[in-house]
This record gives C-alpha cells, sequence and structure tokens, in this order.
C-alpha cells in the first residue's frame, strides 16, 4: 500500500490511497477536471479508483467529489451529517457511513474516526491492506481526544495536519471571530499540538510522517520543521511536509 498527496492546504486537499491494482480518494477539494489531472500526473488510471471518501463538507475538501464520481460512476462515502449538509442523501453515489463502522474496498479496509471540527458530523481515517499495513490520515481537528490516540496507535505512516503558529496566528491577518474558530477546539491542529499527536502514536513500526494542511497566512515551514525534528529524532530538512499546489512523492508503507 502507498499514498500520495494530490494538494493539501487551505485551497484544496485530497489524498490517493493505492493497493495492488486499486486506488481510493480522501477528499476532492478541487474540482473534477484539476483533480483528474493532479490523478494523471500520480500516474494513477482513472479506472483504477474505486471509491472517494469525505471527511466533512468543506470546500477545501468536498467541493469535487460528487462531480468527479459521477463521471467516473464510482461511490462517494461521507457521514449522514456530511450528506444531509450538502445535500446528498438522495444521491444514488452516496455511501452512509458510522463511526467505527469498517469500510472494505479494493483490498483495502477503511476505519472512520469521529474528531472535534467545526462541521456536521465529521471523520477522519485509519486504512489497512491485507498484509496490516495501516495509514492515518488526520486532519481538521481543533483537539486530541483519548478515541483518537487510541485509533491512530499502531500506524506505519501518518498524514497528520500542522496548521499553525498560535502566535503566527494571533498576530496574523484573520479577523478575531475567525482567529478564534481556528484555535479553538473544534478549529485546526497547531505545530505544538501536531507534535503532541506523533509522540502519543509514536512506536517502533512508524516509519513516515508527512505533515500537511499547513497555513500559507498563519505558519511558517521552518516552524513545522524544527517541531516535528524534535518528535522524529530527525534533522529539520528530513521533515516531510506537503505542499498546496504540488504533488507529493508517493510513500510505501512496505519501505
Amino acid at each position: 500500500m502507498k499514498y500520495i498527496s494530490l494538494g493539501s492546504g487551505s485551497r484544496g486537499n485530497a489524498t490517493l490511497v493505492r493497493y495492488q491494482s486499486d486506488a481510493i480518494l480522501i477528499d476532492s477539494g478541487f474540482s473534477r477536471k484539476a483533480l483528474l489531472q493532479r490523478v494523471e500526473r500520480a500516474g494513477v488510471e482513472q479506472r483504477e479508483l474505486a471509491a472517494a471518501f469525505v471527511t466533512h463538507e468543506h470546500s477545501d475538501h468536498a467541493k469535487g467529489i460528487t462531480s468527479l464520481c459521477e463521471h467516473l460512476n464510482i461511490p462517494f462515502y461521507a457521514s449522514f451529517g456530511t450528506a444531509r449538509k450538502m445535500e446528498w442523501t438522495n444521491h444514488s453515489l452516496w455511501r452512509c457511513i458510522r463511526a467505527e463502522q469498517v469500510i472494505e474496498v479494493g483490498g483495502m479496509t477503511v476505519m472512520p474516526v469521529v474528531v472535534p471540527h467545526d462541521a456536521h458530523e465529521p471523520l477522519q481515517f485509519v486504512i489497512q491492506n491485507a498484509d496490516g499495513h495501516r495509514l492515518g490520515i488526520l486532519s481538521d481537528l481543533g483537539s486530541l481526544t483519548p478515541h483518537i490516540v487510541e485509533s491512530y496507535k499502531h500506524c506505519h505512516a501518518l498524514q497528520v495536519e500542522a496548521n499553525h503558529d498560535p502566535s503566527m496566528l494571533q498576530n496574523g491577518p484573520y479577523p478575531p471571530s475567525l482567529r478564534a474558530r481556528v484555535a479553538g477546539a473544534y478549529g485546526h491542529l497547531s505545530n505544538e499540538q501536531c507534535a503532541d499527536f506523533i509522540r502519543r502514536v509514536r512506536w517502533p513500526g512508524l516509519r513516515h510522517v508527512t505533515a500537511g494542511h499547513i497555513s500559507e497566512k498563519n505558519n511558517d515551514r521552518n516552524l513545522v520543521a524544527q517541531i516535528l525534528a524534535v518528535v522524529l529524532e530527525c534533522h529539520p530538512n528530513e521533515v516531510t511536509m506537503l505542499e498546496q499546489d504540488e504533488l507529493s512523492a508517493w510513500v510505501s508503507l512496505s519501505d
């Protein structure tokens, strides 16, 4: 099993996870055209896409889902709260998912995990293949719960958000209400919260960590690298950070 970020940030998010001849998409915060162009650049053929999963209804995660899935005639999975907010409940391709209800797609199992975010029934995902390799994708949450920490233990790879630096956020261009939202318990993880999460779930089998959803206005990538390097016990130059407008490299969980 391997994964690649097709873009990560406030202007759009999407991640491809591939196992053998099948691929699944986690979020599509891009237009159908842009998303398919990125899929092609990743070296994946459209026919390999078996399903899409939606974390929540915010446009930087969900705006391209229905158009894409209709074009490919594949199902998309989202919580009832997300589907109701997006008026998807009567869509023929929508499949309802619930926390802890494991979905099997293309030799992979996808476990939804409840997270605290200012959306209607938001979920994040832990994906496992038949070989037992586990990938945890975690973004768009304002605080860590014991349930989240327990759900993401024993992952071999993590893609986790390091959204903002608290000082930069408080002194940045956002209005007070938006600053409070981002920094709140239902907002986004700071660099320090990201590091704390990694520290709490790290184990000898964790081989790969990528940091994403990095704010362009309220964060500094050098800060992200410095803070995460401490918990990952590596040089800051070795910290992998995702880009908004560029694909990441493929990360293989078997490496």
